[in-house]
Parts: structure tokens; sequence; C-alpha cells
């Protein structure tokens, strides 16, 4: 074939959920009206849950998480890591969607949005300052993202947040509101606490996700640890997902079926700030050229936030039945069947990606 001649396109054959996956909606919706309905039910249930408490930080949904995010970094080839160490377009856009822009989009929103609801407002951008470090793990295997991109930009953002969190607070609820000549609303946060939720919620499955790969492979070698061990642990994701979402929804589910309005006032901002994030992190990743998996991978990392956290300052400084920790505990319930939503989107449009389409061009 000379080079002049076009190349003829192969089909792809297109990596498909599973059975579970597939309907992964459908078991979001049944845990969301099942943790409604214990929490409304069983009133005394959502106190039970908030005694559990260490640090500030819920047993039970740590436990959830914990569960949730261990097969994810269990599936990382670690050993690929310095790939995405490398890609330095990848690790600075990552930290300026994260770290300048997803925090002033989110005090964009609450102002404009919710000017006369300062509880609320002020939630929001709690919930705005706190990057995600738990599921968008999820969000990013369901969207065939760069595992390994992931497992670098979760562990960054980690170390960005354990003490950029409260500078930012002080920066967007203080400083910034009163150089605008708007109210300002006072906020304590722990260096402490920050550091105990990222170590609690990354370093834990992260460490035990690295230690089974390494042992793993070691005594039983790579195919048995991808074709078995991975396979086995894999649902556990879904399992530990489910439960941390019933947990959420029962521990507020009272209050949201008695504020229905508040919620539906909270949830606008909320649902404008995840397509923003995520429509920007993937026009970043189309204009960097960085490749359908990195680019799923930054716009993912870049809509997610760390919902416990957020939940954790707010109840910590203006109460549990506070407007502010109910805009923080509605983050995570928008934030769920939104990115989900878009996960879906992601895959629909993955085949038709320049790096996915050139890809499928083979020699005649």
């Amino acid at each position: 074939m000379s080079l002049g001649q076009d190349r003829v396109l192969a089909p792809v054959k297109e990596p498909r959920l599973s059975n579970v996956d597939r309907f992964l909606p459908l078991w979001i919706i049944a845990a969301m009206v099942f943790g409604t309905l214990l929490g409304k039910y069983l009133p005394s249930l959502p106190g039970d849950l908030s005694s559990v408490q260490v640090q500030g930080t819920s047993v039970p949904i740590a436990i959830g998480l914990l569960v949730m995010m261990y097969p994810v970094l269990a599936k990382v080839r670690y050993d690929r890591i310095g790939e995405t160490l490398s890609d330095r377009r990848l690790l600075f856009s990552s930290l300026l969607l994260n770290w300048v822009v997803g925090p002033a989009v989110m005090f964009g929103l609450a102002w404009l949005l919710l000017p006369n609801l300062p509880q609320y407002r002020t939630g929001l951008i709690l919930v705005g300052l706190a990057r995600c470090i738990a599921m968008v793990l999820i969000w990013n295997d369901l969207a065939c993202g760069n595992r390994e991109g992931a497992a670098v930009l979760v562990a960054l953002n980690s170390l960005f947040q354990i003490f950029a969190y409260a500078v930012l607070g002080w920066f967007y609820l203080v400083w910034f509101p009163r150089f605008l000549g708007l109210p300002t609303a006072t906020v304590h946060f722990s260096v402490a606490s920050t550091a105990i939720s990222v170590l609690i919620f990354l370093g834990i499955p992260l460490v035990a996700g690295y230690l089974s790969r390494k042992f793993g492979e070691l005594t039983k070698g790579r195919g048995w640890y991808e074709t078995r061990f991975i396979p086995f642990v894999s649902p556990f994701a879904l399992y530990g997902l489910l439960f941390t979402i019933i947990l959420l929804f029962a521990l507020q589910g009272e209050r949201i079926s008695a504020r229905p309005l508040d919620v539906a006032r909270i949830a606008l901002p909320l649902l404008v700030y995840f397509a923003i994030m995520w429509g920007v992190g993937a026009i970043t990743g189309l204009l960097l050229s960085i490749g359908y998996e990195k680019t799923v991978t930054l716009a993912f990392t870049a809509a997610g936030n760390n919902f416990e956290l957020a939940i954790a300052v707010a109840i910590a400084t203006f109460g549990a039945t506070s407007g502010q920790a109910l805009a923080g505990v509605v983050g995570p319930l928008i934030e769920v069947p939104v990115l989900i939503a878009l996960v879906y989107l992601a895959r629909a449009v993955r085949p038709r990606w320049p790096d996915q389409t050139a890809m499928r061009r083979s020699p005649d």
C-alpha cells in the first residue's frame, strides 16, 4: 500500500460493562430510595449512625468507602505510575482545575444562585474546596479512564488538600467576600482532621491495593492476579458504593423529605458545577491531545469532591442540623447520579475520540 492511499477502518472491540455495572443506575436509585425510607421511618437510625465516629469521621461511612476503593486501587499497575508522573501537562492541568478553577466556580455559583441563603451558600463553598479522593476512582474505572493516572492525581490532590483546604477556606469565606464587600463566614479548619481524612480514605486502601498486587504477583504471578484475584474482589467496589449511598441517604432522609424545596435550591448550583467542571476537564484534555483515557481521568478528578471532609467540617463548625451540613450532604446525593450519567456519556463518545479513532486505522 502506498503512502498516498487511504487507510481503512477496522472495527474496534469496545469494552463492555458487566451485567452488574450495566444496571448500576438502577442499583443507585434503589439505594437512594431505600436509604431515604430508612432515615424517614427509623428516626433513631441517623442518630445511631452519627454517634459512631472517630475524629469526626463516620465509621460506617468510612467502612463503605474503604470497601469501595480497595478493588479499584488493587487493579492499578503500580509499575506504570512513572509514566503519569512524567506527564507534566496532565499533572499541571489537574492541579489548575482542582485548586484554582473548581473552588472559584463553586464560589461564583453559590453567590449567584443562593444570594439570600448564607448557610447553604457556605456549605456549597465548603464542598467546592474539598477535592475528591474516593468515588472518583469508581467513575474513572467505569468510564475506562487511566487507572494509574487516577491514582496519581488522587494522591496529589490529597497532599494539597491537607494544607490548601484551610487556606482556600479562609480565602473564599473571609478575605475574598470582604474584598468584594460581601458578608463573610467564619469557619474553623483543622489541618490534623484533614490529614486524618486523607489517611483514612486514601492511605489505607492505597497501601492495601499496592500490597495486594505486590504479593499477589510475587507469589502467584500477574496472570493469576488479573484473571482470578481481580474478578473476585471487583464486585466489592459496587457493594461498598451502594452501602455508602444507603447510609448517606439514611442519615439525611427525614430532612431531605421534609425540606424538598431547600434541597432543590441546593441541587441547582451543584448540577451546574458538576457539568462545568467535567466539561472543562474534557475540553482541556482534548486541547492537550492527551488521549481519551487521561482526558476522562482529568475530567472526573476535576468534577468530583471529597464530601466526607466537607460534611465533617460543616458539622464540627455549625452543627449536624445546620444548613451548612445539609448543603454538604446534598452534595454527594447530587454528585452520584450526575457523575454516573457522565460515565455513560464518556463511554458513548469514546469510539469517536481522536486517539481512539486513530487506533481503529490499520493498513489495508
